[in-house]
């Protein structure tokens, strides 16, 4: 019998971890995270990471994992969770597979194209750039060399925006080039389950947990980071808003409402993404 994957998926604050949990205990399984900053051991409460009460309930992998300062990526997760998957599927028949961050689904689930590793030395120059140039620079440069992606790209992300101008200077290539979109046959069966809810419902849902982060210490979790806001670990909803307000910029209040704000504009961005996936069977939770 083919081992099967189940995927856990939906917008942050739809209450995915409870139901996970239940059905990891029903099926007597483990749970693999997809969630891209629960990895970091240092932002617990900021990235609602399980409890250690939920963490003793059901084995979880990839939670807590890293340090902010450790480098990852989709392709690094990629292998990784395919390895665990192996792994696990000599012990258990189904697998479940938690979280919403998208990009870290689709490499399980289509695989990573095999991008060139980037010389450190044009790293170095490209990060100097945007620094004394700005993102506006590295924006129209790769309008030039690779006019499929910049239609594509948040115009706001500048890593990805660096990123792809890196590979099209370093290959010569298009950085679109490299996304074949040839999806990768996996030895295991996927089935993916979204979970939903109304939008006043979720939003409301997502407001009251930012509360009971600031609650739990998420303005001494932020503070404590606080020295560390240029990595790119950080540049997360929760932390980011915070460290404008330790900058003096923004009152805490307005710190808080942004925090919300924003998490509520990522569901919303979460769900259009999943929305365009097919194979995706949708659930419309109620508490």
């Amino acid at each position: 019998m083919k081992k099967r994957l189940i995927i856990i998926l939906g917008p942050t604050g739809v209450g995915k971890t409870e139901r996970s949990l239940q059905l990891a205990e029903s099926l007597h399984t483990e749970i693999i995270s997809c969630d891209s900053r629960q990895m970091y051991r240092e932002m617990k409460i900021g990235t609602a990471a399980p409890t250690e009460k939920e963490l003793q309930r059901v084995p979880h992998h990839f939670i807590g994992n890293l340090s902010i300062h450790d480098y990852y990526s989709c392709g690094k997760f990629e292998l990784e969770a395919l390895a665990k998957c192996e792994e696990l599927f000599q012990r258990h028949d189904t697998v479940l597979m938690v979280g919403g961050s998208m990009l870290y689904i689709d490499a399980i689930c289509k695989g990573i194209d095999d991008i060139p590793k980037i010389d450190e030395e044009l790293r170095r120059e490209l990060d100097l750039r945007l620094a004394n140039e700005g993102v506006d620079a590295l924006r129209n440069e790769l309008k030039m060399l690779d006019p499929v992606y910049y239609r594509q790209v948040d115009p706001l992300n500048h890593k990805r925006i660096k990123h792809a101008l890196e590979v099209c200077i370093q290959t010569g290539k298009p950085f679109s080039s490299f996304h074949t979109d040839t999806k990768k046959e996996r030895p295991f069966d996927i089935e993916k389950i979204g979970f939903t809810r109304p939008r006043e419902e979720l939003y409301e849902r997502i407001n009251l947990r930012v509360d009971k982060m600031f609650e739990a210490g998420l303005l001494e979790e932020a503070k404590a980071l606080y020295p560390y806001k240029g990595l790119n670990s950080l540049n997360t909803v929760g932390y980011k808003e915070l460290f404008e307000y330790f900058d003096g910029n923004w009152t805490l209040e307005y710190a808080k409402q942004m925090i919300q704000q924003n998490s509520r504009h990522y569901a919303k961005k979460q769900i259009t993404w999943f929305k365009r996936d097919e194979e995706i069977q949708w659930e419309t939770l109620t508490d």
